[in-house]
């Protein structure tokens, strides 16, 4: 395989933070095993794999070092840049498993490429009791735990996240998780993305840690796509107004801090912006 591999990380709110994703930019020919390959030798949270071309953009396939996802975030943002990079700014429509994506890219007041990714419909659930369960015991917490007013849901933007809001600081930075059963746990759920666990900081500002187990990977630092389930999320609970902002910081706890913007329209698609550089 001579494809060439691109290393962008998306998201970081300051040097050496920020997603990794690997880009690689013709993979049309990439069997499934091979773009798999691919990823585990990147060892990256994803892999996007541009794999072919429709009138309005790329389509889009995502691998983790473990197997294929539906839809990455981070890696579309990150993707978004490298093309803004080498054929313009402007709109491009991406064509994902999980659907059609909108990306707008412009220019961020500091000059970089800036990238406005705006979701599929959304959509919500509630979480199955046994589920929340066996989530609930596998990270040491108990229903009581969980702040009031914010309902445990599955939320969809793209991948389904299970969304749990803690009420106390303390519990949020210090819960621990074993990686090996909660991988067993997402396998058994069907949850392609992450457990997105949040604490609110202010009026429209969130800290998240986002689960995601897979090869030498436990905490995702910046996750795109459970940024736009938690907007999603946020509207279905009417813990947000139309228009509102959402600033969600993410990353601490794995060393590199992200600030991902989330803005809830009143219907459709959640829109996420942020920007990406080169690793």
């Amino acid at each position: 395989m001579h494809n060439e591999i691109l290393r962008y990380t998306a998201f970081a709110a300051e040097p050496g933070g920020g997603n990794p994703a690997g880009i690689v930019l013709d993979a049309a020919d990439l069997s499934d095993d091979e773009m798999l390959a691919i990823a585990q030798e990147v060892g990256y949270p994803e892999t996007a794999f541009v794999t072919g071309q429709t009138a309005t953009g790329p389509r889009l396939r995502y691998f983790s070092p473990a197997a294929e996802v539906p839809f990455c975030g981070h890696a579309t943002i990150a993707t978004a840049v490298v093309l803004a990079e080498r054929e313009g700014l402007g709109r491009r429509v991406f064509t994902t498993a999980a659907g059609e994506i909108a990306l707008d890219a412009t220019t961020a007041p500091d000059g970089s490429v800036q990238v406005a990714m705006t979701s599929v419909q959304p959509a919500s659930r509630p979480l199955d009791p046994d589920l929340r369960d066996r989530l609930f015991a596998l990270l040491g917490l108990t229903v009581d735990d969980v702040a009031a007013g914010f309902p445990v849901l599955e939320s969809f933007a793209g991948n389904w996240h299970p969304v749990v809001v803690l009420a106390d600081v303390e519990l949020f930075h210090q819960f621990r998780f074993a990686p090996e059963p909660l991988a067993a746990l997402k396998r058994d759920a069907g949850w392609a993305g992450t457990v997105t666990v949040l604490h609110r900081t202010d009026a429209l500002e969130y800290e998240a840690r986002n689960l995601f187990p897979a090869g030498r990977i436990t905490e995702d630092p910046a996750t795109g796509s459970a940024a736009a389930s938690t907007g999603a999320y946020l509207r279905e609970i009417g813990a947000v107004q139309p228009g509102d902002r959402v600033v969600i910081r993410q990353g601490r706890h794995v060393g590199r801090p992200s600030v991902l913007l989330v803005d809830v329209p009143a219907t459709g698609g959640i829109t996420v912006t942020g920007g990406a550089t080169p690793v």
